[in-house]
């Protein structure tokens, strides 16, 4: 008979509720303040998202590389880019993580690893390829980690990308947070195959499937495939099941997911489920409460440096554009 697997260590499972209760709060944040009308931005919430990438990130290096999508805040944070900066840049301040120049859909933090964040469906696969072929070429060790969702997986460069990365067995993990909906379409109406995963062994490929919204699964999964891709094994593709709570975009009423599983996914909201699971394995009240604390007042922080910050000057138009600037 096969033993459970054993959980995260304390320290590991402390990380994964900080990491996913700083998307939480940052989005509570963020949407209170664009409907107070103090913020004027587009806004793609991950509510219902947040323990996936907390315990996907929780997994990587500090420098392991991150390619994710304009609907990544979740991703963004939960790998380490500092809210002051991150929160900055979804203002458009010149404190941001480029200089207010970049925005929402463009946020990069190489510090971090966060590599790219691109707003085009799908075009994240073939860079994260170009990561991991590096890394694979400089024998950097580094894992290269891209995220997007279900829909991308009908482009042409999913399917290029995966059968590349499967070829040259890429240090690569692709990981589609499959939160049913593309937009305002489900799946079903989308994709012929049953389970995306079924995709995945015409590439021959390393497939798992994973309910996104469970920490322990979540962590499991991800630690597989980066120990897999470290030692040189190749790339994973990822099928995460997750739910997000509010539409495509601030202002979506996702009028088109029909009451009953939108009930459902909020009566299974993973971030209250992972606190109890937490509670249930002798973890005290008090130093989640904390953990709480501190992230609200992390959070109130940055929003306060963003809005105090300036934009960016006109001159600025011209930089970081080309390596040489050429004068006016």
């Amino acid at each position: 008979m096969t033993a459970e697997p054993a959980d995260p260590d304390r320290t590991v499972l402390l990380d994964i509720y900080r990491r996913a209760n700083l998307v939480y709060r940052a989005d509570e944040k963020f949407r209170a303040m664009i409907g107070a009308g103090e913020l004027q931005i587009i806004y793609y919430s991950p509510r219902g998202q947040e323990i996936l990438s907390a315990a996907l990130m929780a997994a990587l290096q500090p420098d392991d590389y991150l390619v994710t999508t304009y609907r990544g805040i979740h991703d963004q944070l939960a790998k380490g880019i500092p809210p002051r900066e991150l929160w900055a840049e979804f203002a458009g301040k010149k404190t941001g993580t480029c200089k207010g120049k970049g925005g929402p859909m463009h946020i990069t933090h190489p510090k971090t690893g966060v590599m790219v964040t691109t707003g085009i469906v799908g075009s994240g696969m073939p860079i994260a390829n170009g990561l991991a072929l590096a890394s694979q070429l400089a024998g950097d060790g580094r894992v290269t980690v891209v995220c997007f969702g279900d829909a991308a997986s009908n482009i042409g460069a999913f399917h290029e990308s995966l059968n590349m990365a499967q070829i040259w067995r890429l240090p690569v993990i692709f990981v589609c947070q499959n939160n049913l909906y593309g937009e305002h379409t489900p799946q079903a109406m989308s994709t012929g195959a049953a389970e995306l995963i079924d995709r995945a062994p015409g590439y021959g490929i390393r497939a798992v499937q994973v309910n996104g919204n469970d920490a322990f699964a979540m962590h499991r999964a991800a630690s597989e495939a980066v120990a897999h891709a470290r030692a040189g094994h190749g790339p994973t593709f990822m099928e995460a099941k997750t739910f997000r709570f509010h539409g495509h975009l601030l202002g979506d009423d996702s009028h088109y997911i029909p009451k009953a599983e939108m009930q459902a996914a909020r009566a299974a909201d993973p971030i209250p489920a992972y606190r109890r699971a937490l509670l249930e394995r002798q973890f005290a009240a008090a130093e989640l409460d904390a953990i709480d604390a501190d992230i609200a007042a992390v959070i109130d922080e940055a929003a306060a440096h963003a809005m105090a910050s300036g934009y960016p000057e006109a001159h600025e138009l011209r930089l970081d554009v080309l390596e040489t600037e050429i004068a006016a």
